[in-house]
């Protein structure tokens, strides 16, 4: 195999091979680099050697870590030779996050959705959800719940493009169905209707989601249990209204929302198809994998893996004091990101034998405070499929890639000069756009472009 040398002769260099999965393949051949050269010099070696008529910068992952001070540190630190080849893989670097607007709202925003093509869903803590457009008009306002929303997701359906199914978790004990229907040429406004109502907690419901055919449900709640719904609309109320009555008081009005009629039917009752239970304390977030298994962790510092089908838990991986706030599956499902209140996100094996003893994470991304969500990268190709995006109480936004946890690739903060609280409460991500709910509304930021994550 060839060799190409870089390094003067009296400076220190070690043999490279470079590799990549990016349209900016290098041939086959190994260079000496000097141990001195950064990610920067060896972004212009790549893109001086393909002779690139428009600079790319590049990222470079020295034995599947991302390198960040010199060539010659990361050796000395590994313990590597001067002799010894380092097979080196570059990827293209990401952009620099750049505000896009801010959405203002009277109170903290719980829940943000950016599926949606062109608009912005939001769930806020006066119990009602708002469309916006990408030029932050509200187009539309519906008051769904009696307390404050926690929970938003929009469910997969087969419908005709413009209606949609929104399912939201509240406060309030319940989660609810909500139809959204968009004109196709904006000639009406959009209208939403309550459709069904979801009965079985007795404890502010803490999460909602759907399944990825969008035929089932998962609802987590502070007390302790998740619910298993189908998203079929009853004909008739499955939970009498006696038995909803006596289980809690509702003193708070519905909130009228000017324009907005109720001359409807009233939203159906729906029971459970089955109720999990496992956890000892409150649960923090519920979800469905891509085989069809569920996922839960909560306060009682594990993470759950159910049988849906039969109802039952069938894996437990249990943290040492580590309450869990928030979930999210890496897009291979192989393993899980779970936030937590002693400032961390780990990654845990979800294919690790289970054990009573305290579980060891693959990962550890530390914060400076306290994360409450996490979302993965919408591209799962594999450029992207080791990034995700975490949301903290300090108000920062956080990238990650999980090939190199030592500290985040990129970070921006929200809400800046806002005199109030900046607490981030939810992050979503879509055509790299990324959305940010919180103490101080919305703001929406651009993460790489167009329909990848990270450009190519």
């Amino acid at each position: 195999m060839a060799s190409t040398s870089i390094a003067g002769a009296a400076e220190p260099s070690h043999p490279v091979l470079f590799s990549t999965q990016t349209p900016y393949p290098l041939p086959s051949q190994k260079f000496m680099i000097p141990a001195s050269w950064k990610r920067y010099q060896l972004s212009q070696l790549v893109n001086k050697a393909l002779s690139l008529l428009k600079p790319v910068p590049f990222d470079f992952l020295v034995r599947g870590e991302i390198l960040r001070g010199t060539l010659g540190e990361w050796c000395a630190e590994k313990g590597i030779g001067e002799e010894e080849t380092l097979d080196v893989e570059y990827i293209e670097s990401v952009m620099p996050p750049q505000r896009m607007s801010t959405i203002p709202h009277e109170d903290w925003v719980s829940s943000i959705s950016c599926q949606i093509a062109e608009h912005f869903l939001t769930a806020s803590y006066d119990g009602s959800i708002r469309l916006f457009d990408y030029s932050q008009t509200l187009l539309h306002t519906a008051a769904t719940h009696d307390a404050p929303i926690t929970s938003l997701c929009i469910v997969p359906t087969s419908t005709s493009e413009g209606s949609h199914l929104l399912a939201t978790a509240s406060q309030d004990l319940t989660a609810r169905l909500t139809t959204l229907t968009l004109s196709a040429d904006s000639s009406a406004p959009p209208h939403t209707q309550t459709i069904a109502s979801l009965h079985l907690h007795t404890a502010p419901v803490s999460c909602i989601a759907a399944n990825i055919s969008g035929t089932h449900l998962l609802t987590a709640s502070w007390d302790g249990l998740l619910g298993l719904w189908d998203t079929a609309i009853p004909t008739t109320d499955e939970i009498p209204l006696e038995e909803i009555k006596s289980g809690t008081d509702r003193k708070k009005r519905r909130k009228v929302v000017p324009g907005e009629t109720y001359d409807v039917p009233k939203p159906k009752r729906k029971a459970p198809q089955a109720v999990l239970k496992s956890h000892t304390a409150r649960v923090s977030k519920a979800l469905f994998g891509t085989s069809g298994a569920a996922y839960s962790c909560g306060f009682d510092s594990t993470l759950r893996t159910w049988d849906v089908e039969h109802g039952v838990c069938t894996h437990t991986i249990t943290a040492a004091s580590k309450p869990f706030l928030d979930l999210a599956l890496t897009h291979s499902g192989s393993s899980a990101l779970a936030a937590s209140t002693d400032r961390t996100v780990c990654q845990y094996d979800l294919r690790a034998a289970a054990s009573s003893a305290a579980t060891p994470s693959v990962a550890v991304l530390a914060h400076p405070a306290t994360p409450v969500c996490i979302t993965v990268s919408p591209d799962a190709s594999a450029t992207s499929e080791h990034q995700l995006l975490t949301g903290a109480y300090d108000g920062i936004v956080r990238l990650w890639d999980l090939r190199s946890v030592q500290g985040a690739v990129a970070s921006f903060k929200v809400w800046e000069g806002r005199a109030g609280g900046r607490k981030v409460l939810d992050v979503d991500w879509a055509r790299g756009v990324v959305g940010v709910g919180g103490e101080g509304g919305v703001e929406v930021w651009r993460v790489g472009q167009g329909e990848r994550a990270f450009p190519s």
